[in-house]
């Protein structure tokens, strides 16, 4: 089993940055990929951004540029640096981690470890 735990959530205006932690603990040794989904009210879950043990990274199209993920050195911890964040943003953001895929993707379904999500909200 592994277990993540999400931190760095909280409210910013628009404009503003935050960065997402996520740390796995248990058997983290069967992880091959880390990655960052949200949900806002109403709406599914989307997918934010991967990365692999390997460094592979995949983002959402819509959020290239503004967010950026990266791990430890470790590989057990990974982050979600989130820039020039819009009203939009606003979502529970949660963390996962999957087993080996050949083709890694931001599929909810990949993935088979859940945090328990962390409140992003963007307003003025």
């Amino acid at each position: 089993q592994v277990q993540l735990v999400e931190s760095g959530g909280g409210s910013v205006q628009p404009g503003g940055s935050l960065r997402l932690s996520c740390t796995a603990s248990g058997y983290t040794g069967s992880i091959n990929s880390m990655g960052w989904f949200r949900q806002a009210p109403g709406k599914e879950r989307e997918g934010v951004a991967l990365i692999t043990r390997a460094s592979y990274t995949a983002y959402a199209d819509s959020l290239k540029g503004r967010f950026t993920i990266s791990q430890d050195n470790a590989k057990v911890t990974v982050y979600l640096q989130m820039n020039s964040l819009k009203s939009e943003d606003t979502a529970m953001y949660y963390c996962a981690a999957a087993g080996w895929r050949p083709f890694p993707s931001l599929d909810v379904k990949d993935f088979d470890y859940w945090g328990q999500g962390t409140q992003v909200s963007v307003s003025s």
